[in-house]
């Protein structure tokens, strides 16, 4: 439990520590956010440091390792996977950003590019899991307490949602503080999750009792938390930085990873439920708008820029965001309790 309680608040130092001289130094190369007139007015935030994403990637990255669970249990050991995806996912995220950034080409990455780089990370630790003798393709239904066995489909069928949830990520990251704010609620509930399951490892149905990856995923959702807290004394409205859709996929990429080595994707719907709404309320205004010839259910998406139009704070809707999600997460924790 101290290594949990130890990864968290190092994750949370090491934010805190770098994020002034990273936002010092992304001023100094003027890698600052460029605000279009297509969104919700916005214009004061012209300028912002962006790639803000970076100090939470060097805090949990450092924490999950140096916190890591005395002994390393190869197979067993999920640390080096959840990093990769999380890594990763920045990668293409980072790419995006300094096309914009230091290119000067505001669309970033050709789609096809981004989703191509996407395929690539989500199939990758697909295949990783499917193959992996602590994960397989089995996933665990809560509340029913049943495993779903995909067989081979496992491998496409997890690998949208991991390209689903990471674009997810993306989408909600739209506001001052509005995504640190509901991955640090999220994460936290994931390492409460692993904790429950480290200590009760039969507890899944169908499960190996893999208490050293349990312990693992605990520590590095601990470490998130952590990082994203940090995050949010430079993140928090007024934002001094943003993160970027380096930072988004970071957190994407995180939570997904969780979700799938533990065998518990089923919670992201709870768990991820702010951001899984964001993209779908995305995909209903555009449909919706094509099959009406213009009308739309939403003043603007994703849905939190609808809350923006109808005069809500940036502040209030994060509070609204953060409550909801907590409630979600502690049905989730629910779940696999009972």
């Amino acid at each position: 439990m101290y290594r949990i309680i130890a990864g968290m608040f190092l994750s949370l130092g090491i934010a805190l520590a770098m994020g002034p001289k990273l936002i010092a130094w992304l001023r100094k190369l003027h890698f600052g956010q460029t605000i279009y007139d297509l969104g919700p007015a916005h214009q004061q935030k012209q300028g912002t440091p962006v790639m803000g994403g970076l100090m939470m990637a060097a805090g949990f990255t450092a924490a999950s390792l140096i916190c890591h669970p005395a002994g390393w249990n190869g197979a067993a050991d999920w640390i080096w996977p959840l990093l990769a995806v999380s890594l990763l996912s920045m990668g293409v995220g980072f790419a995006d950003d300094y096309i914009k950034a230091v290119k000067k080409r505001h669309d970033g990455l050709q789609p096809m590019q981004k989703i191509i780089g996407q395929c690539v990370v989500a199939v990758g630790f697909s295949c990783y899991c499917y193959f992996s003798p602590s994960v397989g393709s089995a996933i665990y239904i809560p509340f029913a307490g049943v495993n779903w066995d995909l067989g081979i489909w496992y491998i496409p069928v997890m690998s949208l949602l991991a390209i689903f949830m990471v674009n997810s990520s993306n989408l909600q990251d739209g506001l001052d503080g509005l995504l640190s704010t509901i991955t640090a609620v999220h994460a936290g509930a994931w390492t409460v999750i692993c904790i429950i399951l480290t200590m009760m490892p039969g507890l899944l149905k169908g499960a190996d009792g893999n208490t050293a990856g349990y312990a693992t995923t605990a520590v590095f959702g601990a470490a998130v938390t952590g990082a994203c807290v940090g995050f949010l004394r430079f993140n928090r409205y007024p934002a001094k930085t943003f993160m970027g859709d380096t930072g988004s996929m970071l957190l994407g990429g995180a939570s997904v990873a969780m979700a799938m080595v533990t065998r518990l994707p089923v919670l992201l719907v709870l768990t991820f439920f702010c951001p899984v709404m964001s993209s779908v309320s995305v995909i209903l205004q555009r449909y919706y708008f094509k099959l009406t010839h213009g009308k739309r259910i939403f003043l603007m998406s994703p849905v939190h820029h609808h809350f923006e139009k109808k005069g809500y704070s940036e502040t209030q809707i994060v509070s609204m965001y953060a409550g909801i999600t907590l409630l979600l997460s502690l049905a989730a924790v629910a779940g696999i309790c009972g």
